[in-house]
């Protein structure tokens, strides 16, 4: 629910600042270096070598949900049409070159009943060339292919699941050349699923083909009163969902950010390369959201280290748009090699500040990307002033300071320097502060 309040204006700087500087007190640089010491002394993540970074693509469901009606809707259905059309535009249309490189369909591929010797079938009419025909046009234009199933009786849309199944469904995923494997959670026991996901991960991986495992193993737990076990999640899951599918509309994007902001404590410790919460697809030039609330989506997304994968209509998006997804600034932010999810460290009257270490680093100071976001909607942009300190950003170095959206470089600040940004309503600004390398003033 969309909280009200009164239009943020200079008065409110200082308690902004106070707050800020209430919370880099507690949060400093010790305290994130203790707590990646911490989290890395839980349990070994999975080591299958895969989503060293959160995995980047395209997937069928919000915008294409599950239409079947290939003889009405031929361009839009859930056919080896779609998924062909979609894989030449990550191509063609600069999205591979970003690095976008999955291709994944989602529920209602499937015929309704399993074959006679109990082997997935592929609906007959709008997968003509089967799965493994569909997977080689992938891999033929440089790009990887993943596929949904459940760990249930049943799809959420009603096709068959894995129980029963899951050695001979995993060795057909592996032979139909399958690189990533969505498996939803309908129709199962939430109760079931530490032992059932964890031994699915296992038969996946005894198939000998590499295959990204993303998980729905945690939120349905949730949603059934059982607090997940993330150490065990992160042993066997490269990425997992935590919250409410997404939606296309502002407040769908909304509540998952509120949820991952006030939730951070929690699960922000389990991410790293391998293994990433995972708060769901990018709506990004759909219907639901302005120009500024995709901004501010791709922005959050990409300081959580969350997984960009578009459910979009390629074929008809809107340059402006397009250009957000393609931003290789920020996707650099998403892609940064330390795999830190990023956290809200200030909250208050609609306006949030989320904080992201990122890569260089210099005499232990990490560099940083930092999000201010406006939750409001009264009309007007707000300010927002800080220092670089209250920030917690304090190398006597310096920093070098960009807008990834604006393409505005600041040049080297320094700790004391103010910042003041102007933020449009359902908006975002965001920067990237990059620790200043003072061994180069020496270089002649």
């Amino acid at each position: 629910m969309r909280r009200m309040a009164a239009k943020v204006n200079h008065c409110c700087i200082p308690y902004i600042i106070a707050s800020i500087r209430d919370y880099t007190n507690c949060h400093s640089m010790r305290f994130i270096i203790a707590l990646l010491l911490l989290t890395s002394s839980y349990v070994s993540p999975l080591n299958n070598g895969l989503a060293l970074t959160p995995p980047m693509g395209w997937l069928s469901w919000e915008r294409f949900r599950c239409n079947t009606d290939c003889e009405n809707d031929p361009e839009n259905c859930i056919s080896e049409h779609l998924f062909k059309t979609m894989a030449d535009l990550l191509i063609t249309d600069g999205y591979a070159s970003v690095g976008y490189e999955y291709i994944n369909i989602d529920d209602c591929w499937l015929e309704k009943k399993r074959s006679l010797n109990g082997h997935l079938v592929p609906d007959k009419l709008r997968f003509p060339s089967g799965m493994k025909s569909l997977a080689n046009y992938v891999h033929s234009r440089g790009l990887k292919f993943g596929i949904y199933e459940d760990f249930g009786n049943y799809t959420c849309a009603g096709y068959p699941g894995i129980i029963g199944h899951q050695i001979s469904d995993a060795n057909q995923f592996a032979e139909w050349g399958v690189d990533y494997v969505k498996l939803d959670g309908c129709y199962a026991f939430p109760e079931d699923m530490d032992k059932g996901y964890s031994d699915f991960q296992t038969v996946l991986n005894n198939t000998g083909r590499p295959m990204v495992f993303s998980c729905s193993w945690p939120v349905y737990q949730i949603y059934a009163g059982i607090q997940p076990n993330f150490s065990k999640v992160m042993e066997h899951c490269n990425m997992w969902r935590n919250f409410d599918d997404v939606q296309d509309s502002w407040a769908s994007v909304e509540s998952i950010i509120d949820y991952y902001g006030d939730n951070q404590d929690h699960i922000a410790q389990f991410a790293g390369p391998g293994h990433w919460n995972d708060p769901d697809m990018l709506i990004i030039g759909n219907f639901g959201l302005s120009y500024d609330q995709a901004k501010t989506q791709f922005a959050i997304w990409s300081i959580m280290a969350a997984p960009l994968l578009m459910s979009v209509d390629l074929r008809t998006i809107r340059p402006e748009f397009k250009a957000i997804l393609q931003n290789r600034k920020i996707i650099s932010v998403d892609q940064d090699p330390l795999g830190i999810q990023g956290r809200r460290i200030y909250k208050h009257k609609g306006i949030e500040i989320w904080s992201k270490p990122i890569t260089p680093t210099q005499d232990l100071h990490y560099s940083y990307a930092i999000a201010f976001v406006n939750r409001r909607t009264d009309g007007t942009p707000s300010d927002i002033a800080v220092t670089l300190k209250e920030l917690g950003l304090v190398s006597t170095h310096g920093y070098r300071v960009q807008d990834l959206y604006e393409n505005v470089d600041y040049g080297v600040l320094h700790s004391n320097t103010k910042i003041k940004v102007k933020v449009n309503p359902s908006g975002v600004v965001m920067l990237r502060a990059e620790v200043h390398n003072h061994a180069l003033l020496h270089i002649s």
